[in-house]
């Protein structure tokens, strides 16, 4: 829920990768739910105003006229008067008929040019658009230079809200795969700068989501499917139930230029819970969202009583079914599950998810092993934190035969 204590002064909704298609998908469900829901929860607050509405790229699919028109209708919908809104092109609105075309629409569709810079509420919002797919050339970086010197020359202490698709790399988390360095010189000189960025598709309430270092760096998630950043999963980067994907992020600012980010889920109807606060987003020594996380991080830790179940579900086939372990803050991240023979060596290992980008993520985790030669093993699992650090005493089976 929305921090009690804090008095806002402006509250603004982001999302990114939407991905419309030319027929109805759930994609449009999800979208126009999203702003339904953001005033939903504007409207019950004593500051009760939705201010804005950014979507940070890659909202159509290929960028198709149907897939505009359909984005636009579901704004002309669902935003109210007063509420401003933006969209941001990237990599997806350019594949129906190239850049060229995409600009063509965002004028016509949107009436937007593909660099915005407003001020709402006493606060400067600048977006940044795409060029030659997920790119940022001189005429981009030219705009963010004269857009973030005019920002600070108004109030140097108050936080500047920046917007384009790709993460900036070596951020947040995703930014490794799906970010671009071409900003990166230009935001790094303006501590105040809130970045948020889509194109990666990774949750909104992973922890490394957000990210300090010469700025505030925020992902934006997305309304069509998941994709994590880590390619160690037996299943790859996108796994089982990645299409159960809706979030967002509600923002809300102070009159002091203090500001709270709240990670929501659509698809369960709930805040995640973090509430992430910026109170000096002007002053990068008092970040907290700082690598200095992966040295300070504990270590998760299962229940002495948490013993793995196995059943043999075949001829050389197994499944392994364990209750998750416990982690003092965030969730635990994934689990290294080793199949070892009675001398003790590894016969099989797998790495899978905690399911943690599901709000209702569940309690217990379910992995089968097939192609086992006869014999007699037993299984150990350790949990891992987002952070590096795996449990110390792993999870055990009881010995069993195949």
């Amino acid at each position: 829920m929305f921090d009690t204590d804090f008095n806002p002064v402006l509250r603004f909704m982001v999302c990114s990768d939407v991905h419309y298609k030319d027929e109805h998908t759930v994609e449009r469900d999800r979208m126009a739910l999203a702003i339904d829901r953001a005033y939903d929860l504007s409207e019950s607050q004593a500051y009760s105003a939705l201010d804005a509405v950014y979507v940070v790229g890659d909202f159509a699919n290929s960028g198709s006229p149907a897939q505009m028109a359909a984005f636009r209708k579901t704004l002309d919908e669902h935003i109210k008067p007063g509420t401003v809104w933006n969209v941001s092109l990237a990599s997806h609105e350019f594949g129906y008929d190239g850049e060229e075309g995409a600009l063509r629409r965002l004028k016509d569709i949107f009436g937007l040019e593909p660099d915005t810079h407003r001020i709402i509420n006493g606060f400067h919002f600048i977006s940044v658009g795409c060029t030659r797919g997920c790119h940022f050339d001189e005429p981009q970086r030219e705009f963010a230079r004269k857009a973030l010197k005019e920002a600070a020359r108004d109030n140097r202490k108050k936080p500047i809200f920046f917007f384009q698709h790709p993460h900036i790399q070596d951020t947040v988390y995703g930014s490794i795969a799906w970010g671009e360095d071409e900003l990166y010189d230009i935001l790094c000189n303006y501590p105040q700068v809130i970045d948020f960025s889509g194109h990666s598709h990774a949750p909104v309430n992973d922890p490394r989501s957000v990210h300090q270092m010469h700025f505030t760096s925020l992902g934006t998630g997305t309304l069509s499917y998941f994709e994590n950043d880590e390619f160690d999963k037996y299943y790859g980067t996108c796994f089982p139930g990645k299409e159960k994907a809706a979030q967002m992020l509600l923002v809300e600012a102070d009159n002091e230029g203090r500001v709270r980010v709240y990670p929501y889920d659509l698809i369960t109807g709930n805040f995640f819970p973090y509430v992430w606060k910026i109170d000096t987003p002007w002053d990068p020594r008092s970040f907290i969202y700082t690598d200095k996380r992966y040295k300070t991080a504990e270590a998760p830790w299962f229940d002495a009583d948490n013993v793995p179940e196995v059943r043999v579900t075949g001829l050389g086939e197994i499944s392994v079914r364990f209750r998750q372990a416990h982690v003092k803050t965030d969730y635990v991240n994934d689990y290294n599950i080793y199949l070892l023979r009675s001398d003790g060596t590894v016969a099989a290992e797998k790495n899978i998810w905690s399911e943690y980008y599901f709000y209702d993520m569940p309690e217990y985790l379910t992995v089968s092993f097939d192609d086992i030669e006869p014999g007699e093993y037993n299984v150990e699992i350790y949990a891992g934190s987002f952070w590096k650090t795996k449990s110390e005493i792993p999870a055990k089976s009881n010995s069993f035969k195949v």
